[in-house]
């Protein structure tokens, strides 16, 4: 396939293609900054086909992924807000020899690293781009969030891109005005695919460094967007933002939602605004949404996550042939990552009878929608019984009361496991264990309801860069919680 964005830049020069804060540029202007850093790269790159790239969402940071897409390179994203130790271990693993790194980030690295400013000061030369884009090619390698342990190198293809977009375009359709804000990462596949996508659609991206509700609705509300990838936690912020009766201009056509489920509060919200709400399933291993629940359904398939897009094939994996019966999200799509690196046998192990196990758990329903109800790793085995906490916390989440709710498994001499939770109350609310544990058994079966709850005062929550929550960071420093009474 022809060079993205030689391709973007041939068919729709004059067509906006990025907006950085007062910085707007082409696609022609584009793909000028983009050669000329490519120039310079060539002068500072040594001979390792992989270059790692630590980048804030800024504009430099994303014409240097481009600029690395046209000299062939493989571009290992790298977490910017990892500890030096985690970066330590995915440089390694990558087998790096250099890293690119935002002059606004500090690290401690036992690799060479060269800063924008470097690169900027570099003298440059002409560089032919890369003609075709092979779509077996490893383009990005992007280490998975880790929710539950190591962080995997996951191999992603020209090909995984270009049929992630083609499911995109088909579930949420296109508009010639169309501009997506991108606020999620551009190192994460949430954010990268964005990039993509506008390549191949030939619309605008509208990137935004940081998250602030008042900012990004200032954003939505002057029109400068018709579609916003977000996680919940975004999305919630943003409604609570807004003032009452405050709705978003007709020319905002979507949150896309991913990372979790939302809540009946915030759909009602959101929809209260004149958004639409669009919730998705997707991973690091699939270049992203795989699993899209259509408007129209928000409120009747409320905590579904949809159904497949078209390039897209799904089963649970159960014994269990009754309706709604719980088993493991199993995939089939030309999205789907060509492997682990350094990983072939975890890669290999991944597969059952063709298809590619996620991993989650989770039913159909009747109509054949698709509900998650949680990750083999956060599972909590309760005597010889599995609880999900995200089901467990979707419960409690209802309680007026309720701000925020973890359900975590804690170890238990009798039964193996017993499921804990961490609670936080809203501003001048509270409720006591009893009261909480009775609320529970009337909606959980008894083994899935909180043994003991923890009162928290307003934690800051570990959280990968896609915005979930890691339960086996929160375990280890669960004795700094004050038991709530």
């Amino acid at each position: 396939m022809e060079n993205w964005l030689s391709k973007r830049a041939y068919l729709s020069p004059d067509a906006p293609a990025v907006q950085y804060g007062s910085q707007e540029l082409t696609f022609k202007e584009l793909q000028v900054a983009v050669l000329a850093l490519a120039g310079k790269l060539v002068n500072v790159l040594d001979g390792n086909q992989r270059v790692g790239l630590l980048t804030r969402n800024n504009l430099m940071g994303y014409e240097l992924i481009l600029a690395l897409q046209q000299l062939g390179r493989q571009i290992v994203l790298l977490n910017s807000r990892l500890a030096d130790d985690e970066l330590a271990y995915q440089i390694s693993d990558a087998n790096l020899s250099q890293v690119v790194v935002d002059d606004q980030l500090q690290y401690q690295l036992a690799v060479e690293q060269l800063s924008f400013t470097t690169i900027k000061n570099t003298q440059g030369k002409t560089v032919e781009p890369v003609v075709e884009f092979d779509n077996d090619q490893v383009t990005t390698i992007m280490y998975t969030s880790g929710t539950t342990g190591k962080p995997k190198g996951v191999l992603q293809t020209f090909g995984n891109h270009f049929y992630s977009a083609m499911g995109s375009v088909l579930n949420l359709g296109l508009t010639d005005q169309e501009a997506w804000l991108a606020v999620v990462p551009i190192f994460h596949i949430s954010g990268l695919s964005i990039m993509m996508r506008s390549l191949l659609y030939g619309t605008k991206v509208v990137l935004v460094e940081k998250f602030s509700a008042t900012d990004i609705n200032h954003l939505l509300l002057d029109g400068q967007a018709t579609i916003m990838s977000v996680v919940p936690t975004m999305l919630t912020a943003l409604q609570a933002d807004l003032s009452l009766g405050q709705r978003y201009p007709k020319h905002f056509r979507t949150f896309l939602v991913g990372g979790g489920p939302i809540d009946r509060t915030d759909l009602e919200h959101a929809q209260a605004s004149g958004a639409t709400i669009v919730q998705s399933y997707g991973m690091t291993e699939t270049a992203s949404q795989v699993v899209a629940l259509d408007p129209k359904d928000a409120v009747k398939k409320i905590g579904s996550v949809g159904k497949p897009l078209f390039p897209v094939s799904l089963r649970i994996k159960t014994n269990d042939t009754s309706v709604n019966a719980v088993g493991r999200v199993q995939l089939k799509s030309p999205t789907l990552t060509a492997g682990y690196l350094n990983q072939t046998k975890k890669y290999l192990a991944s597969f059952d009878e063709g298809w590619f196990d996620t991993g989650d758990w989770g039913y159909l329903d009747s109509e054949g929608y698709l509900y998650i109800v949680g990750r083999e790793g956060d599972m909590i085995s309760s005597g010889g019984e599995n609880v999900f906490p995200d089901e467990v916390e979707a419960v409690y989440r209802a309680l007026p009361e309720v701000d925020e709710v973890v359900v975590l498994g804690k170890k238990n001499q009798e039964w193996g496991q017993v499921p804990v939770a961490i609670i936080r109350f809203k501003a001048a609310a509270s409720l006591s264990s009893e009261a909480l544990r009775a609320y529970g058994r009337q909606h959980l079966a008894h083994y899935k309801v909180p043994q003991t709850f923890y009162l928290d005062q307003g934690t800051s929550f570990p959280r990968t860069a896609s915005g979930k929550l890691q339960r086996y960071q929160l375990a280890k420093v669960l004795a700094s919680f004050d038991l709530l009474p």
